[in-house]
């Protein structure tokens, strides 16, 4: 059997110059030049846009009228060319929603992993909070020590004020005889009276038992009766105990008893900050939120409120009377003085002319000539109405003008994790889905290393942990191990978001493809590209086609195959001027690599570098005072040569 191969013939892409030549399958090809002499032509713009092309072809044709149609490169013919995937050079987008969790899916795997096996808890007290089933709830109570005397409590008034006269009656109607009244057992037939004012926590008492192996059917018929006279609620009280709790909350719903609290049963959509179940309210999921700066909205507190301390009020052109009585109003309510310059305003009075005064009535003063009219209301601050006029604007200098005094900030709400309360409080092993992602790669794969979970919890997450796992640890192969789950996809290098593809593609597991990379070790540190070369042998080794772009020594030396354009860049190059093993392009004397490689042509190390002050930022203003004073010096300097 022939070994397979990849047949180019007359490819004339850009500044190739008929080029032909024969690659193998299932090796580690390494395309290499000086800049600008082609290689990136064959590989990109020949080889991987014609099985672009021709998988589009083969789509039939009501899905190729969605899709359109790719150009065909300019060869001749191109022969045994198998699925083409591209990982160039460039980074994953723009969008901030965007994070190195869920461009490698492996925060989808988390939110799977949280819904399933997690804990959730109250976001108020922070009580484990878990549905149970009535046999559940029975098999709990059956945890007790034997022989323990129990009361099955129904709670009926959590924290409420009343009399609840109405309420004994219906108990006794209902044929129970007994209830623990703010912690006392009374006769519902003699109930005592309740001060009308005063919060009070009433259970009806639905059974009296000892914890012995004949009681079962006694104790789930009282079980029955509780959660459905306590709204899927029970309390179990023990006596003669005291190493064991004296109340024990038990519930059918996502409820916390303690804190009267219900709750949706978490699922993979209430741990996702891009859906509406999940993300914080107030940055939208984002985690940072886009607003007015206090700080950049009075650049000079010398000057009082309405001399426009706070700046953008001046562009809405001369303070009138009534604005100014709703101010003085504020200052009048609060305790302070208008005119006072803004330095010398006690924080709450500042705070009161920002933020408000929230619900707070407020009585304002219009005086006439008639007299004073009085009107109440309420006064939601300056920020509240620089925020509705640059929200519905439509002029772009207007939104410019405003955006000026606005400040990107971590969301005061969610501090940055993006996601809801309630998100957060769903727990493995102590941390939420967000302090699983704010840590490093190599962290996050440690913490999964080392967690331990019960039988039924390692049954139900086995597969979705096998496939976290897989995928951090094909992260930290690629020297990304540095890397947080919650990065943004913006923030990423080139570099960072080609390796990031690569992992995915080796996670996906699938062979016979043709990869095509584009310098993959740019900006990797040289003690990682043994990792990151080891990857690309693994995807080779699962009988794929991998083609490097790569000017690399350690890369060249690693690969199968070598193949040299040149021998110049642009109209000097497009040739194929070596090909084979690593002792064939040193042996070739057409090939610029090859020198290099042999010794003969090396790049010195400047004897002198320029100095470099890092104190000087040329967006600064110190920054541009010092280069125009270098740019006058050399000037003058110049001249005087003359």
């Amino acid at each position: 059997m022939e070994p397979r191969t990849i047949t180019v013939k007359g490819a004339r892409e850009h500044n190739l110059k008929n080029v032909s030549l024969t690659l193998p399958q299932g090796k580690l090809i390494c395309f290499t030049g000086v800049s600008g002499s082609g290689k990136s032509s064959l590989a990109f713009d020949t080889l991987f846009a014609e099985g672009q092309r021709r998988y589009l072809e083969s789509l039939s044709s009501y899905a190729r009228q969605f899709l359109g149609q790719l150009p065909k490169p300019d060869v001749d013919q191109i022969t045994g060319l198998s699925p083409a995937i591209s990982i160039q050079q460039k980074t994953s987008g723009w969008n901030p929603r965007s994070t190195v969790g869920t461009i490698t899916q492996i925060h989808d795997y988390l939110r799977v992993l949280f819904a399933r096996v997690g804990r959730q808890h109250c976001t108020k007290c922070g009580q484990p909070i878990r549905a149970q089933s009535r046999e559940q709830i029975i098999a709990r109570v059956f945890e007790l020590p034997a022989d323990t005397k129990a009361l099955i409590l129904a709670p009926v008034v959590r924290g409420q004020k009343g009399e609840y006269r109405d309420l004994f009656t219906d108990l006794i109607k209902q044929g129970y005889a007994r209830a623990r009244v703010d912690g006392k057992i009374v006769a519902l037939s003699e109930a005592p009276s309740l001060a009308r004012n005063i919060r009070h926590n009433i259970e009806a008492v639905v059974d009296r038992l000892t914890l012995t192996p004949n009681v079962r059917p006694r104790l789930a018929e009282a079980v029955e009766n509780a959660l459905k006279l306590g709204d899927g609620t029970l309390i179990v009280q023990t006596e003669g105990t005291p190493d064991v709790p004296t109340d024990l909350l038990l519930s059918s719903h996502y409820a916390c008893s303690k804190c009267d609290v219900n709750f949706e049963p978490p699922s993979p959509q209430l741990l996702s900050f891009n859906s509406p179940q999940g993300m914080c309210l107030t940055c939208d999921g984002m985690g940072t939120t886009f607003d007015f700066d206090p700080e950049l909205l009075v650049p000079d507190p010398r000057k009082s409120f309405f001399k426009y301390a706070v700046d953008p009020m001046r562009f809405w052109g001369r303070m009138g009377r009534w604005r100014r009585h709703i101010y003085r109003g504020v200052a009048r309510h609060v305790g302070f003085d208008l005119d006072a310059p803004w330095e010398k305003l006690p924080k709450k009075a500042k705070d009161a002319l920002l933020y408000g005064l929230g619900e707070t009535h407020v009585t304002f003063e219009w005086k006439w000539s008639g007299g004073v009219h009085r009107h109440g209301g309420t006064f939601a601050g300056a920020l509240a109405e620089l925020r509705e006029k640059h929200r519905r604007s439509k002029s772009d200098f207007v939104r410019q003008y405003y955006e000026k005094f606005m400040r990107k900030s971590p969301c005061p709400s969610c501090h940055g994790a993006r996601l809801n309360p309630q998100a957060l409080a769903v727990r493995i092993a102590g941390k939420n889905i967000n302090d699983v992602c704010a840590q490093s790669i190599r962290d996050a794969g440690g913490f999964f290393d080392t967690l331990t979970l019960t039988p039924i919890e390692q049954m139900i997450g086995h597969d979705v942990l096998k496939e976290i796992r897989g995928r951090l640890t094909f992260l930290c192969d690629v020297g990304l191990d540095y890397l947080t789950l919650e990065r943004t996809a913006p923030t990423l290098s080139g570099g960072e978001s080609q390796r990031i593809r690569l992992a995915s593609q080796i996670g996906a597991g699938l062979v016979g493809v043709l990869y095509i990379l584009d310098e993959p070790s740019i900006g990797l540190h040289h003690r990682d590209n043994q990792r990151l070369l080891d990857s690309l042998c693994k995807l080779r080794d699962m009988g794929n086609t991998v083609i490097v772009v790569e000017h690399d020594e350690q890369t060249m030396r690693t690969a199968d195959q070598i193949v040299d354009f040149g021998p110049g860049p642009g109209v000097r190059g497009g040739e194929v001027v070596a090909q084979g093993s690593l002792d064939d392009l040193m042996r070739s004397k057409r090939s610029v690599t090859g020198s290099f490689l042999r010794g003969d042509d090396q790049i010195d190390v400047p004897a002198a570098r320029r100095s470099v002050t890092l104190s000087r930022s040329p967006t600064s203003s110190v920054g541009r005072r010092t280069a125009k004073t270098d740019d006058r010096n050399r000037m003058i300097q110049r001249k005087r040569k003359r």
